[in-house]
């Protein structure tokens, strides 16, 4: 278990966001197709192969093409090898990486961003990702700074359409805050195909809608962090997050048991909530610091693929939001 009450306080200024772990640095690369061919996200050259499958009998065997679905495939540009990324529907429209290059930069030029930050693949490459790190930043009760990110999410399995959204990002801890407020627009899908124009005067409406979800959103952190939380009362958060029943397995007692001594570490000695301890805010930022840094993951890098595609983990962050909020 990493040691929270470290006494260099570099600890957290070396931690790194799960943008940066998944994926690659890029600001200053220049305009976005730069910035994704230095994240190897170019010469995907992603195409359909035709599925055949081998039907093994007494007879011999025997070849059977599936007429329904391709398999989606694309070439690793380190090594020229052929990678399997999905099987999809014969009419499924193929996308590269570099056509959103042009939707990305007009992104940046209208959100006033300096460039792209991050971008990387998730998953071997069925999920890509763009950050851009957006000029204002937002400062809870005076004292607490919250960077805002526009994150880009495409995919090439067939399962998502190229999303934005809206990223707080609290920079004493490097905790991603993605969580959806009523009423506001967090995120939206933007249409782009080879051959359409881009819509700036769209993508500026989209851009004005999650800016009044920033707005919001800073509105709820305010009147969280002026709201006091008890250390019962985040106990209690934690039991509701993570229900374990009576006649639970010893195994997973004793995981929960783990878990609950982390998260209270964290709620009462981590130098990340030192300016905020007591505050609903806090909570919030402890659940969300061991989801995003301390849950038990296989490495850093399965964490922060985890970080940013698990349902789970949104779910129980947004659980957690919605609780402090109510």
């Amino acid at each position: 278990m990493t040691d929270l009450v470290d006494s260099s306080t570099s600890l957290y200024s070396r931690r790194r966001s799960a943008w940066e772990l998944a994926g690659t640095a890029v600001a200053g690369r220049g305009d976005a197709l730069s910035a994704m061919r230095a994240a190897g996200l170019t010469g995907w050259n992603i195409r359909k192969v035709r599925q055949t499958g081998m039907d093994i009998t007494g007879d011999g065997v025997t070849a059977v093409d599936n007429p329904d679905q391709v398999m989606l495939v694309r070439t690793d540009p380190r090594t020229g090898r052929t990678r399997y990324l999905s099987s999809v529907g014969e009419g499924y429209g193929v996308k590269q990486n570099e056509d959103q290059a042009g939707v990305l930069d007009a992104l940046v030029a209208e959100a006033g961003a300096p460039g792209l930050a991050h971008a990387g693949a998730i998953d071997d490459g069925r999920r890509t990702f763009v950050t851009m790190k957006l000029p204002t930043t937002m400062t809870v009760a005076g004292t607490d700074p919250v960077d805002l990110y526009l994150v880009a999410f495409n995919s090439h399995d067939g399962t998502a359409a190229f999303r934005v959204g809206l990223v707080p990002f609290r920079v004493a801890c490097a905790n991603q805050l993605d969580l959806a407020v009523a009423t506001a627009v967090s995120s939206v899908a933007i249409r782009h195909t080879r051959n359409s124009r881009i819509d700036v005067a769209g993508i500026r409406s989209k851009l004005r809608l999650m800016y009044d979800y920033a707005d919001a959103f800073e509105a709820q952190a305010q009147r969280m962090i002026h709201a006091e939380l008890t250390t019962d009362g985040f106990r209690d958060l934690v039991e509701t997050l993570w229900p374990v029943g009576h006649n639970a397995p010893p195994r997973t007692r004793a995981n929960a048991e783990r878990r609950r001594t982390h998260l209270l570490r964290l709620w009462t000695d981590a130098p990340t909530q030192a300016s905020i301890r007591g505050s609903r805010w806090a909570g919030l930022q402890a659940v969300t610091e061991y989801l995003d840094h301390y849950q038990p993951a296989t490495s850093e890098a399965a964490r922060a693929g985890r970080v940013l595609t698990s349902t789970t983990v949104l779910r129980r962050k947004q659980h957690a939001f919605d609780l402090l909020t109510a």
